[in-house]
């Protein structure tokens, strides 16, 4: 195991964590911008530990990324739907 390998598991924790954060703010309120957060954070978190845990070559893992892309997507939406005021269930 190698610093990098323990690194990356700490990023992994870290993106858990986040969104174990954020689910626990959204069933004391039920807004749903924190779910969206706990599931982009949830989404970080499958893609950091993909590419922990698997030995694919760098210029194999690209694919990989699109978690990232898809949470962050989540994020802009959650974001604009809170501040536009759009009344969807």
């Amino acid at each position: 195991m190698t610093l990098l390998d323990f690194i990356a598991g700490a990023i992994t924790m870290g993106f858990l964590i986040c969104g174990l954060f954020f689910a626990r703010f959204w069933s004391r309120t039920k807004d749903p911008l924190f779910l969206w957060f706990a599931i982009a954070f949830w989404l970080m978190c499958v893609g950091q530990a993909l590419l922990a845990l698997t030995g694919i070559s760098v210029e194999e893992r690209s694919y990989l990324f699109l978690f990232r892309l898809a949470a962050f997507l989540l994020i802009i939406f959650a974001i604009l739907r809170k501040n536009l005021g759009v009344k969807v269930p």
